[in-house]
């Protein structure tokens, strides 16, 4: 099954979409990657759903990728003695650690590593920005603000701190189980949510031991302050747009996203643009012309995936908003304005070998306007980084690992398949010709440019560049 796109899509995978009939058409309207959202739902509900997936990859023999999304530290206020209460502007209010139910003068804020970093002028968010606070006083014991923007506020709603580095792990004891259980399924990609700093990487980067590939999730401003060296650390980025939309104010959101995709694609590293992109799909069969465009705008950008989330786990038409999204990057891609764009955005190699070669391989695709470019990869290092020069050919991607296949779905132009190792070059130009007539990209009488490393099967040895024809 071949996509007739470059760009990927990830579906996140809930109520809605957990029966084995509603994932193959999601898999079959398009979507590349499923995402397991562990702010919600049992292992057992995610276990059930990854039986699924695979049973789908078996019957379809395509490799799909599998994301397990972790919640990380969401901070949250205690309950109400009524359930709830309503703020009103210029009033005060006071977060402390009594853990007795909350009124309309205070309620508990049960993170003591809070108070010890908010300061006076600070402002704090609640419920997903709704409600503004701004801080009067605090000593260790209570926070009191007065309220800039008011409004309902209920049980157990979210805090958000814009102005601070919290003091907080990225992974929280749940985190922690939920990264054991879903390393143990054989999830091929784990993303880390409420990333701060380059080293809140490391720990979660031990943990994973190069079982899955590690994912960082953009929601935090104080990211942007160090994004060279997150991205650099990173094996793809997530451009988490709820909670940053929170923290950030709206206007410089676009920027922040257009910021980060460039510098993923300076460093090679997939990008994904998520969170609201087809909204009012979630009860609208079709989305707003606001939503298409934006979904377009991530393309024309050059993500390498766009995501949904609550449009295909629990709306009411997620097999549509995963075709409507597929129709919406068909129609971009088809868009000389698009190609323009993605050359105008290219970048210069770094001095690798690896990558002198995958640049040579984007000028001769171009030039011999070669069908395929076939790429031979273990680690799957060699199709990221052709991935990264945006060749005009789709990129054939050849592994004997499932497991690496089924990670490049994510990635950009990638068609991921796994064939055994080659041995000899005359080897290697039969099995890419074979695969490229196989997977419907070339015909006899096309070329393809085939990229490699010598000695076969050892990563991190592409040196290797050889045009081929396709034979009667």
């Amino acid at each position: 099954m071949r996509r007739q796109r470059n760009a990927k899509i990830i579906a996140t995978l809930g109520p809605a979409s957990s029966d084995a009939e509603t994932i193959q058409k999601l898999f079959e309207a398009g979507a590349d990657v499923f995402r397991f959202n562990f702010s919600h739902g049992s292992h057992q509900d995610h276990q059930a759903r990854h039986e699924i997936v695979r049973e789908v990859e078996r019957k379809l023999g395509r490799p799909i990728a599998i994301l397990a999304d972790l919640q990380g530290p969401k901070l949250r206020i205690g309950a109400f003695a009524e359930g709830r209460i309503t703020l009103a502007a210029g009033a005060e209010f006071v977060l402390d650690r009594d853990a007795a139910p909350g009124t309309i003068q205070r309620v508990c804020l049960p993170h003591p590593e809070l108070f010890e970093v908010i300061t006076v002028g600070q402002s704090l968010l609640l419920d997903d920005g709704k409600l503004r606070l701004q801080v009067l006083a605090s000593d260790g014991q209570r926070i009191r603000t007065r309220v800039i923007t008011g409004g309902p506020l209920s049980d157990r709603k979210g805090v958000n701190v814009p102005d601070a580095v919290l003091p907080i792990p990225v992974l929280t004891e749940k985190d922690r189980r939920d990264l054991a259980f879903a390393l143990a399924l054989g999830v091929e990609w784990v993303a880390l949510s409420f990333v701060q700093r380059p080293e809140d990487l490391l720990e979660a980067r031990e943990l994973v031991g190069g079982r899955a590939s590690l994912m960082t999730k953009l929601e935090k401003p104080q990211a942007l302050d160090q994004l060279e060296e997150i991205v650099r650390l990173s094996d793809a980025v997530m451009v988490a747009r709820g909670d940053l939309g929170v923290e950030l104010p709206p206007e410089r959101v676009p920027g922040a996203q257009k910021r980060i995709l460039r510098v993923c694609r300076q460093h090679g590293k997939p990008s994904i643009a998520a969170t609201q992109m087809l909204e009012s799909m979630i009860t609208a069969p079709t989305p707003t012309r606001a939503e298409a465009s934006d979904v377009a705008s991530a393309i024309y950008d050059g993500a390498d995936a766009v995501m949904l989330s609550a449009e295909s786990a629990s709306g009411a038409y997620p097999v549509q908003a995963v075709s409507m999204m597929d129709r919406i990057i068909n129609e971009v891609e088809r868009d000389p304005l698009y190609r323009n764009l993605i050359d105008a955005q290219h970048e210069l190699p770094m001095p690798t070998r690896g990558d002198a070669i995958c640049s040579a391989l984007r000028n001769v695709t171009n030039i011999i306007g070669a069908a395929a470019t076939v790429t031979y990869t273990t680690s799957g290092h060699t199709s990221l980084r052709a991935a990264r020069e945006r060749p005009m050919a789709p990129i054939l991607s050849i592994t004997p690992n499932l497991a690496t296949a089924r990670r490049l779905s994510l990635v950009w132009g990638v068609h991921s398949t796994v064939s055994a190792d080659v041995h000899s070059v005359d080897e290697m130009v039969a099995t890419a010709s074979h695969v490229a007539r196989e997977e419907g990209f070339a015909q006899a009488g096309d070329q393809i440019a085939i990229t490699a490393g010598m000695p076969f099967g050892e990563p991190g040895t592409t040196n290797l560049l050889r045009i081929a024809e396709i034979e009667a």
